[in-house]
């Protein structure tokens, strides 16, 4: 069963190690960390039906979408070196800004 509610100690210290890992890495050779990462931690899981729940909840298919907003698990952030990357856009989407705990949320 994939656990949704915070666990992660020193999560802090584990977010400043993630993004010092991408520091000097361009855009696809980030991609391809992060998509290494999501490997080694799904062999370290390994349960089939865990890592189906988190690929659900990753893309948000999981809940309907009036229950996404509500739902108080864990929400991913984009990383600010992908914002800061963008050539777009100087400020992410509103949907970037989002997070389940309502920092940096938007008011719609």
């Amino acid at each position: 069963m994939l656990n949704t509610q915070p666990n992660l100690r020193a999560c802090d210290d584990f977010y400043e190690a993630l993004i010092a890992a991408h520091q000097g890495l361009s855009t696809p050779e980030s991609h391809a960390m992060n998509a290494r990462l999501v490997l080694l931690l799904a062999n370290h899981i390994g349960d089939h039906a865990t890592l189906q729940n988190a690929l659900q909840l990753a893309r948000g298919s999981a809940l309907p979408a009036a229950d996404r907003r509500a739902n108080h698990a864990i929400t991913p952030v984009v990383p600010t070196h992908a914002v800061a990357a963008s050539p777009h856009s100087q400020h992410p989407p509103p949907q970037l800004q989002h997070r389940a705990d309502g920092a940096g949320s938007d008011s719609t």
